[in-house]
């Protein structure tokens, strides 16, 4: 080991200086030395520019590394036993107070396998909250997988508030800690710990009993009903790049791999995908690689795009490399989306720019008339068009103004893991600065969504107007900074009897609605600036098609005289406080209830 090609060849590839992709003949000092200098670079980059991708070619890598903001790590082996990180890569949150991981965000693991060391006590920590997916995960470490951080001064665990694990294998244990709420989909382990809000595990093979909600905050589905994996990069035995699309699957349970098996699906050469990069990608080149048939794939960095990109090709994959962000600059949205099938947008931060734009991400035709539903009829049930790890943020980084995050027209889409922020913190952020009105906005049919967090908006969070919707897990924090009750009243639906409610419902599904189904949603109030109320956490029409399944909400913090009132359509008692027990936490089982 040591004798092949020098570190100093890592960043020079067809990817560009900040994608590095390793070769298990490096020297593996120098390797984690490289990963070492960037997460130095990275730990408490919160709103920087900077982008990074670190890819490792199969093989064994005996390093041990921590992960930063706006990185990306990710093996390159065909299955995630191809790629070995035998030492350690972990999320720590050593920049905040008390190993707060409440604001460790946008970076990502996936399709490699890792055996903590000794030097860890044989545990990988992984301590995020929202925009930090593991996928495709082998987590072999004897101490298992712990999602929050232990302060050693304390002994506590550092708060962390929320996360997404897909088509894993854990060996051991999954720790979740103070972990508040967590989504795992079609993952194997070993035993899961415990549970604090809202934990909902889709399509596990071995998940915990739901038995005991509210008590263990525990959400089963057995089956993931329909999805595919995320596309993902690796490396042939040619040492040709190649970007694989898991097949469509249905009904499934535990992960599309191990045991012998390889995920389904297809391979594409990277020579179908238009590979941009900041420094030359405008949105008129990149335009012209859709317009010709193209898949885009995004190297690290920031694109300002002066018109939105525009797919109108079926099958056409925009996915990026090592978190890029897409900024529009003129108003319009990031990216259009015809009424086509099969479409994936996955591993994006969409950012709102300072010209306000609708909608940042449009997905199928805009209504025939505002507020009427959909505009598209084309069923795309066979070949759905999926959302992947997608950041959408309205401040934070840079000024911005929306109105709606992500609108979503055509039917059958599917979202899975879909972060809709707009900024509490960083610049722009106050209740006149980054203005937005909805997280997300569905007008399509048959949408579903696997991972919807969606928080401080000024309206509804999210506005649920198309048939037979389902969300799987739905974790929603309401606006901080309302400045006083009157800036934040609903009078949509009864304005006409002059009626208004205090503040706006997180998730509103709209009144002609006959089916909708939820399940593992909580919706957590942090009043900040002034004693605001809110009427009902989540509102519904009550009509026999229309269920939920394990509601909470939660008094986070906030200005005395602060609550949420009802948990939904009027029911349920309100939070208001941190103590008692019963005035922070409130939980419903079921609505309608039986």
């Amino acid at each position: 080991m040591g004798g092949g090609p020098p570190i100093s060849t890592a960043n020079q590839t067809i990817f560009g200086e900040n994608v590095y992709v390793f070769d298990a003949s490096m020297a593996p000092a120098d390797i984690q030395a490289k990963a070492t200098s960037i997460f130095r670079q990275m730990e408490a980059n919160q709103f920087g520019a900077e982008r990074y991708a670190l890819l490792f070619k199969p093989g064994v890598y005996p390093v041990l590394f921590d992960v930063g903001f706006y990185t990306q790590v990710a093996g390159l082996g065909r299955d995630p036993d191809d790629v070995l990180i035998e030492g350690g890569a972990n999320v720590p949150a050593y920049w905040m107070p008390n190993r707060n991981a409440t604001c460790n965000f946008w970076r990502a693991f996936e399709n490699f396998a890792v055996n903590a060391s000794e030097a860890t006590n044989f545990t990988t920590t992984i301590a995020v909250s929202q925009a930090a997916p593991l996928r495709r995960m082998h987590v072999k470490s004897t101490g298992g997988l712990w999602l929050f951080q232990v302060d050693p001064a304390t002994g506590a665990g550092g708060w962390a508030s929320g996360g997404f694990m897909a088509d894993s294998v854990v060996d051991h244990q999954v720790l979740p800690g103070s972990q508040q709420q967590w989504l795992s989909r079609n993952n194997r382990y070993g035993s899961w710990a415990n549970a604090v809000w809202n934990m909902v595990f889709v399509g596990d093979s071995s998940p915990p009993s739901q038995d005991g909600f509210p008590l263990h905050a525990y959400t089963t589905i057995d089956r993931t009903p329909l999805c595919r994996e995320k596309p993902y990069l690796y490396i042939t035995s040619q040492d040709q790049y190649h970007v694989f699309l898991p097949a469509l699957q249905r009904d499934t349970q535990g992960p599309s791999w191990g045991d012998g098996r390889s995920t389904p699906g297809k391979s594409i050469p990277i020579e179908e995908f238009y590979i941009a990069r900041p420094s030359t990608a405008s949105a008129a080149a990149i335009n012209s690689a859709l317009s010709s048939g193209k898949h885009v794939l995004f190297t690290p960095g920031i694109y300002r795009l002066d018109q939105a990109l525009r797919v109108t090709w079926a099958d056409t994959i925009i996915i990026g490399l090592g978190q890029p962000s897409l900024i529009p600059t003129t108003g319009q949205p990031a990216i259009c989306v015809a009424d086509v099938d099969g479409v994936t947008i996955a591993s994006l931060i969409i950012e709102a720019g300072e010209r306000k734009s609708s909608s940042l991400v449009e997905v199928g035709p805009p209504p025939l008339a505002p507020g009427s539903g959909s505009g598209s009829s084309p069923s795309h049930a066979t070949n759905p068009t999926f959302l992947f790890d997608l950041t959408v943020r309205s401040g934070g980084a840079t000024p911005g103004t929306n109105g709606a995050g992500i609108t979503i027209n055509s039917n059958n889409v599917i979202g899975d893991q879909l972060w809709l922020w707009r900024a509490d913190h960083g610049q722009g952020a106050s209740w006149d600065g980054n203005r937005t009105e909805n997280g997300i906005v569905v007008n399509g049919a048959d949408v579903t969504i696997y991972g919807l967090f969606n928080e401080h908006h000024q309206q509804y969070q999210t506005l649920w107007r198309g048939e037979r919707g389902r969300v799987y897990f739905y974790q929603s924090e309401l606006p901080y900074d309302p400045p006083d009750q009157a800036s934040w009243m609903d009078g949509t639906a009864e304005e006409a009897e002059g009626k208004k409610k205090n503040g706006y419902a997180s998730y509103k599904v709209a009144d002609g609605v006959r089916r909708h189904e939820a399940w593992g949603l909580g919706v957590y109030a942090y009043f900040r600036d002034s004693p605001a109320k809110l009427e009902n956490a989540v509102e519904v029409p009550e009509v026999d098609g229309v269920r939920l399944h394990h509601l909470t909400t939660v008094w986070l913090n906030g200005t005395a005289g602060s609550e949420i009132t009802h948990v939904v359509n009027g029911v349920g008692d309100r939070v208001y406080a941190n103590q008692p027990e019963t005035a922070m936490r409130q939980t419903l089982n079921e609505f309608p209830r039986n």
